[in-house]
C-alpha cells in the first residue's frame, strides 16, 4: 500500500528537499544555457580579466615607488645645480663680483688701489676671469680680506701674491697717502669662474673700429 508524501516523517521529508535543492542548483550550474551557467561563465571570464590587470597593478606600484625616488634625486639635484650656479654663474657677472670684492675689502679695513681684469682663459668646462690687484693695509686685516673672499658666494682663487712691508706706515712714496695703520702694501691676482661661452666671446672681441 502506497504511502502519502505528506504522511512521511518530517526528517525524511526534510532530506527530499534538500536534496531537490542540491540538485536544482547543480543543474542550474552545469546544464547549459542557464541563467545559473551563464552568470557562471561571465563570473569566470571576468576573473581571468581581472589577473593580467592585478598584474599590472603591481608593475605600476613598482613605478610608482620608483618615480617618488627619481623626483628625490631630481630634488637633490637641482639643489646642487643652484649652489653651483651660484659659486659658478652662467655669466661673467663681473660688476656683482667687483662689488664683492670691495665689500669685503672695506669690510676687513683694506684699501684696494687698482683692480684691472686680465685676458680670460677657457678651461674644458668653465672659463677663468683674472683681475690684478693692488691693495694696503694692516698686515693682519690683510689676512682677514683673503679670509673674507675665501668665504664669499663666488669661488675666488688668489695667486702671485707680493706683499712688501712699509718701512714708513701711512706713506707709499711716489703712489698715494695710506690710512693710519697700514703695514704692507702688495699685488696679487685673484680669478673667479663663469661657464657661458657666448660671455667669453663677448669679452675677448676686439672693439669695434671708429669711423673717419
Amino acid at each position: 500500500m502506497a504511502t502519502s508524501f505528506r504522511d512521511w516523517p518530517w526528517p525524511l521529508q526534510a532530506l527530499l528537499y534538500v536534496g531537490l535543492t542540491i540538485v536544482l542548483v547543480l543543474a542550474g550550474f552545469y546544464v547549459p544555457g542557464s541563467p545559473l551557467q551563464s552568470t557562471r561563465t561571465q563570473l569566470e571570464d571576468a576573473q581571468n580579466q581581472v589577473k593580467p590587470l592585478e598584474a599590472d597593478v603591481e608593475n605600476l606600484r613598482v613605478y610608482k615607488q620608483r618615480r617618488a625616488e627619481l623626483q628625490t634625486e631630481m630634488d637633490a639635484l637641482q639643489k646642487q645645480l643652484a649652489t653651483l650656479q651660484t659659486i659658478v654663474p652662467e655669466d661673467k657677472e663681473t660688476d656683482q663680483f667687483i662689488l664683492m670684492v670691495q665689500r669685503a675689502a672695506v669690510s676687513s679695513g683694506v684699501a684696494i688701489r687698482s683692480l684691472a681684469a686680465s685676458p680670460i682663459t677657457q678651461k674644458p668646462f668653465y672659463f677663468e676671469m683674472p683681475f690684478a690687484v693692488e691693495a694696503d693695509g694692516p698686515y693682519y686685516s690683510v689676512l682677514d680680506f683673503f679670509a673674507r673672499m675665501g668665504r664669499l658666494s663666488r669661488i675666488i682663487n688668489v695667486g702671485d701674491l707680493k706683499l712688501t712691508s712699509l718701512a714708513s706706515p701711512g706713506s707709499a712714496p711716489g703712489k698715494f697717502h695710506l690710512a693710519a695703520g697700514s703695514t704692507v702694501t702688495g699685488s696679487f691676482t685673484i680669478t673667479t669662474f663663469f661657464t657661458n661661452p657666448a660671455e667669453a666671446g663677448a669679452a675677448a672681441a676686439p672693439p669695434p673700429a671708429a669711423k673717419k
